[in-house]
């Protein structure tokens, strides 16, 4: 079965009623999904298959004052059961495109060194850059 790759918005966030074990890090608060969705330049796609989302990215369009807009690519997940079956990589044409509609001329995503299958993902779409990263506890 082919996976159906829809973007998110208020009016269908009813669809993340339904989702697939592996496709988010943690539970779905509906709060936090109602503010993430009611920002502009908050985007997401799911992956629907049967009715159950089996797959999702989400990306922030960064706006700068001196630059072009970057699109910053925040998270993937596919489900176990549907990886290997090119869901991730239409996941992600699908957000690349979006942000080159909205006017970005650059995206970029960060992952762990040890993440094989994210790690050749994004090679596939980008060359890596070496960059050191700082994490604060707010």
């Amino acid at each position: 079965m082919t996976a159906e790759i829809v973007r998110l918005a208020p009016a269908n966030a009813a669809l993340l009623d339904r989702v697939a074990e592996d496709v988010f890090d943690e539970a779905i608060v509906p709060e936090r999904l109602a503010a993430y969705l009611a920002e502009p330049g908050h985007l997401m796609f799911v992956a629907l298959a049967g009715g159950e989302v089996v797959g999702q990215i989400a990306g922030v369009v960064h706006r700068h004052p001196d630059q072009a807009a970057e699109l910053y690519i925040d998270n993937l997940g596919v489900a176990e059961a549907h990886r290997r079956q090119g869901i991730a990589r239409r996941l992600m044409q699908a957000l690349l495109d979006l942000g080159r509609e909205l006017g970005c001329e650059e995206a970029w995503v960060a992952t762990e060194p040890d993440n094989g299958p994210a790690r050749n993902l994004y090679a596939a779409h980008a060359e890596v850059e070496t960059v050191v990263m700082y994490a604060f506890d707010l």
